[in-house]
């Protein structure tokens, strides 16, 4: 008798890790993952190893919460301390490349605008033939690393990738990125293969289409010890069918945070996924169920943490056709490739989006729009607005766009004309430039300067200078961070007087009086443009 077909539970979490720790965007390219273990994880662990009471009282505080605090009890201490030596030995090879991008920063210091021949020579031996030295126009040094020859050399530790897997019954999940998965914790397993691994495809198909346990179970390399946790993530019951849309004009789909699915009856889109698991709830919401069996197009706007997830990329790469990111040059330690790191993560059709470059769709166009703000003012290249010309309507994705120049709207609109739906993120108060970048700078900023240098979007009086620019007929306020399954990733906290939720509301006053049709949409959302 062959073995019976079954179906992943819709509440599976599949976390991706990279040694032990909650992968993101700086954790996948080689060229800085090995700073954040060297500079961020092994200094937390071991601040909690050293003093673990201080941890727990931090977390007790609700500020301090998505500070540099492990969410464990004292009794943790020792699986702690055992990651903690285990990372020293199994990631020296990363600790000896963060001294050495270390010590090549310092001898950059001493380039002063004469030629940097005599300088290659005296660059760290481990990182020579991965750098190039440069100036800039006003003689200022930096490294441009060859990140493709990274991915291809000893840095690039897949022996470091993992996947773990659990059953969630609600939304609550303890914040990610200062806290390491440990292998003792309670009901979940991990399971040691590469994120590249076809055998993840096999694993995300079975939500929608039944298949055997054991071969899967046989390709992940699931230990006995885990077969019962395993089976347990199975069932017979069958999703709810989801049929693909095939009305006229363009249905919208709010699925959350910066995630939208654009649809036509040729062509479906989805923006920065970021999707709820399925469980029984009393709050609406749409979930990877809801989402169509094959997605024409993933759209990433940027980097960051909450819009470009590793955890529902992964899940969904077996139904994306094509995924869009934003082109840079690479090789510059802040903005790494996302087409090398996703092509390195196992999606073979990556497509890299410049300003103002156009990509055919069925039924219209995808178009490449400038993104400015919302990155510390550091050079960062990986970030786009996607325009959407499908069933001669336009619909801009403007993500967490700051309105830092105005006059931009102005010369994007000669370019495009009226917009018939704008998508804006108003996370106007984000967090310093060292809340994100701080592992890859070579000494801190000075406490003002950092404050001063903040992960902003726009407020309202910037995102009416893009509302006045670019004429939209209808706006939405997203990527705020509301939704309670982006807990683990976002730390937002929000009361009815935050400066988010106030300088928002204004905007939409703002439309509402000017006959503008403008929503802030929590949970989810349907719209038509026909």
């Amino acid at each position: 008798m062959s073995p019976p077909a079954l179906y992943l539970k819709q509440n599976v979490v599949t976390e991706p890790l990279y040694n032990q720790w909650y992968a993101w965007w700086f954790l996948a390219s080689p060229m800085t993952a090995p700073l954040f273990v060297a500079n961020l994880h092994v200094k937390i662990m071991e601040s909690f190893v050293d003093n673990p009471a201080i941890h727990v009282a931090a977390l007790k505080s609700p500020v301090l919460r998505g500070g540099p605090y492990i969410n464990y009890g004292v009794q943790q201490v020792d699986a702690v301390k055992a990651l903690l030596e285990r990372t020293l030995k199994e990631e020296a090879l990363s600790l000896r490349y963060a001294e050495a991008v270390l010590e090549l920063e310092k001898l950059l210091d001493s380039a002063e605008g004469f030629s940097m021949e005599e300088l290659y020579p005296r660059v760290p031996d481990l990182l020579r033939g991965y750098v190039e030295l440069t100036y800039d126009m006003k003689n200022r040094a930096s490294p441009r690393f060859f990140e493709s020859l990274l991915y291809r050399s000893p840095f690039h530790r897949e022996s470091s990738q993992s996947i773990c897997m659990r059953l969630i019954h609600g939304d609550a999940r303890p914040y990610v990125f200062s806290t390491p998965r440990l292998d003792t914790l309670d009901g979940s397993l991990q399971a040691k293969v590469p994120y590249r691994h076809q055998a993840l495809d096999q694993l995300y198909a079975m939500r929608r289409t039944p298949g055997p346990v054991e071969p899967v179970r046989e390709a992940l390399g699931i230990e006995p010890r885990d077969f019962e946790t395993f089976s347990s993530f199975f069932t017979d019951q069958p999703p709810r069918p989801t049929p693909r849309y095939d009305g006229d004009g363009v249905r919208v789909r709010y699925f959350g945070h910066a995630c939208v699915l654009i649809e036509s009856r040729h062509v479906s889109l989805l923006t920065d996924p970021v999707v709820s698991y399925d469980f029984p709830t009393d709050m609406p919401r749409y979930t990877f169920a809801d989402l169509p069996e094959k997605i024409d197009y993933v759209l990433i706007t940027h980097g960051h943490a909450d819009h470009l997830m590793f955890e529902p990329l992964l899940q969904l790469r077996h139904r994306i056709g094509t995924i869009v990111v934003p082109a840079n040059n690479g090789g510059r330690i802040a903005d790494p490739s996302l087409k090398l790191m996703l092509k390195h993560a196992g999606f073979h059709n990556v497509v890299a989006l410049s300003d103002l470059e156009s990509l055919p769709i069925p039924g219209g166009e995808l178009i490449g729009l400038p993104f400015i703000g919302e990155h510390g003012d550091l050079d960062i290249q990986a970030k786009i607005a996607h325009l959407v010309r499908l069933e001669g309507k336009n619909l801009l994705m403007a993500a967490d766009s700051n309105a830092l120049e105005p006059r931009l709207y102005e010369h994007v609109h000669r370019e495009v004309g009226n917009i018939d739906m704008m998508w804006l993120g108003m996370e106007s108060e984000g967090g310093p430039l060292s809340w994100m970048y701080g592992p890859l700078l070579p000494a801190p900023l000075p406490r003002k300067m950092d404050q001063s240098r903040r992960l902003n979007g726009s407020n309202a009086v910037r995102a009416i200078e893009i509302v006045q620019r670019l004429k939209p007929g209808q706006v939405f306020i997203y990527a705020m961070g509301r939704e309670p399954w982006l807990g683990h990733v976002m730390v937002m906290g929000y009361h009815e007087n935050s400066p988010q939720l106030v300088e928002s509301r204004k905007l939409l006053e703002y439309c509402r009086q000017h006959g503008i049709t403008a929503d802030m949409p929590y949970g989810q959302a349907e719209l038509f443009l026909r």
